[in-house]
């Protein structure tokens, strides 16, 4: 959905499963918020009353294997990261996202399930306009052998990754996406989470893994691919990998407007590169839309369609967070 106004979703709907780190059950039920209020995740089921994260980069307490958001009390929510992707990527703006475990059900590994989840609900426009967050300078942060990146760019959104794993089966593999929700759809959302069955034993000892399965994680040995039914997509990995940053930047708390590239990336990086965007005050600015989304030429370093006062666009803000 193209559109000038902010978006929630039409009606509540529930997903069951299990954790892909902690195998136990949960269920999570996507329903609609209000205008502004962004991303929000209510734990059920807890002693006493229901506490609220809020999906900003501020709630990440750990980036290991997974994206888990909590508060001062210690975790909420853990594997956060495809259901906000599947947000993100289907032009969802608010969402209240309740769930009744430590972590989000992990499906069948992508984010297509949280994506028929959110057709079957539908979206409503809301009556205020639609807000960005606008890249306006380069943010660069290395991490060892990693490197990740977020630059301006006139097109919208687009990811630009590479990986490079020492599994041959898996290997070198990029892959370039510029976010639309039919392209999320067809070329993102059903891309699985994935990992090495040499890895197995030792993940599970740690305390992770421990719901993973071939139902909801492709495998792979040094020589193949072990899920039966092989790959969704040839490069189904790096893809993923892609899910998992629309997922992670959807912490900026508004739709991003810029250029995210890495290189060996993942959870942490991606949270690094997102906290130092965030903390540069001068590296950002709110963006609100005020005509309907239209491809048009626009000055350089402005969005395709999301251009300055004159152009349909109007600055609002600047600050040193979103939340």
């Amino acid at each position: 959905m193209k559109s000038s106004r902010q978006t929630t979703l039409r009606s509540r709907v529930t997903v069951t499963g299990i954790g892909v780190h902690s195998g136990a059950p949960v269920a999570l039920t996507l329903a609609p918020a209000g205008i502004n209020a962004g991303f929000v995740f209510i734990r059920t089921g807890l002693d006493g009353a229901d506490r609220k994260v809020k999906a900003v980069a501020a709630s990440v307490i750990a980036t290991e294997f997974a994206t888990v958001l909590g508060d001062r009390e210690g975790a909420l929510v853990s594997t956060a990261e495809h259901v906000l992707a599947a947000l993100r990527g289907m032009g969802v703006d608010n969402a209240t996202i309740e769930i009744d475990g430590p972590e989000v059900p992990i499906m069948d590994g992508s984010a297509a399930p949280f994506v028929d989840a959110i057709d079957r609900a539908g979206l409503m426009q809301q009556s205020a306009p639609r807000r960005f967050i606008e890249v306006l300078k380069p943010i660069q942060i290395e991490q060892g052998e990693s490197f990740g990146e977020l630059l301006p760019y006139a097109g919208g959104f687009r990811a630009e990754l590479e990986i490079d794993f020492t599994n041959p089966t898996i290997g070198r593999q990029a892959y370039a996406f510029d976010l639309d929700a039919n392209t999320f759809r067809r070329d993102i959302a059903r891309a699985r989470t994935f990992g090495c069955m040499a890895d197995v034993t030792k993940l599970r000892s740690a305390g992770f893994a421990l719901g993973a399965s071939f139902e909801n994680s492709v495998v792979f040995d040094d020589e193949a691919v072990m899920n039966p039914e092989g790959l969704r997509y040839a490069d189904e990995c790096v893809r993923h990998k892609v899910l998992d940053v629309v997922g992670d930047l959807a912490l900026a708390g508004l739709p991003l407007l810029g250029l995210y590239r890495s290189v060996r990336g993942g959870h942490k990086l991606n949270h690094a590169v997102l906290s130092a965007l965030l903390a540069d005050r001068h590296a950002w600015r709110i963006v609100e839309a005020t005509e309907p989304v239209v491809e048009r030429p626009v000055v350089a370093r402005r969005a395709r369609g999301y251009a300055d006062v004159a152009g349909g666009m109007v600055a609002v803000a600047y600050g040193p967070s979103v939340s």
